[in-house]
């Protein structure tokens, strides 16, 4: 009797193990997501700036290298906008506060709302850009044919000349593509 029992009770076990296996993963998939974008943010892999507080900023002494900074604007296949930056690149001293804008225009006619993605290049320098404000930090709505200024306030963290690998950087190019916000 206990025999009969045993393969029955192993099966349940097994099956109980590879449903919780199953489920884990299931999990891991839908965290996923998130759990990579706070790393990118920490770590600023995959290009990814930092964001900092005002108060952060206010501490950063500016250094004596010099960089340049490349705009770049791109809006999705679906997205009805037209965007660009309104100046092409920025020269800086590392570690000052620059203010740089873009144009957005809504050439649909009717409301629609976007977010920007972003990045930069090279991508092992992301760590180092720094952004206080952005428009990319939240959802921006458009009305039919309107047309708005948004700002990006950043700066070049000095811990750039530090790194073997950056110091020698001489231009950094920030990227945002613009795509319709699921709603």
């Amino acid at each position: 009797m206990l025999a009969n029992a045993l393969p029955a009770s192993r099966n349940a076990r097994t099956g109980l193990i590879a449903l919780g296996g199953a489920l884990l993963m299931l999990g891991l998939g839908f965290a996923s997501v998130p759990l990579y974008r706070i790393f990118c943010q920490v770590t600023g892999f995959g290009g990814t700036t930092m964001q900092v507080t005002e108060a952060e900023a206010a501490t950063v002494q500016v250094a004596a290298g010099h960089i340049s900074v490349r705009f770049d604007a791109n809006v999705d296949r679906d997205m009805p906008w037209k965007f660009a930056p309104q100046q092409v690149t920025q020269d800086m001293r590392i570690g000052t506060r620059k203010m740089a804008f873009y144009k957005a225009e809504n050439l649909s006619d009717k409301p629609v709302t976007g977010v920007a993605s972003f990045n930069v290049e090279p991508e092992y320098v992301g760590k180092y850009f720094n952004k206080i404000q952005c428009f990319c930090f939240e959802l921006q709505t458009l009305q039919p044919g309107q047309s708005i200024d948004m700002p990006v306030i950043y700066y070049i963290d000095p811990k750039i000349l530090d790194d073997p690998d950056a110091k020698n950087v001489e231009q950094i190019t920030l990227s945002y593509t613009f795509h319709v916000a699921a709603q």
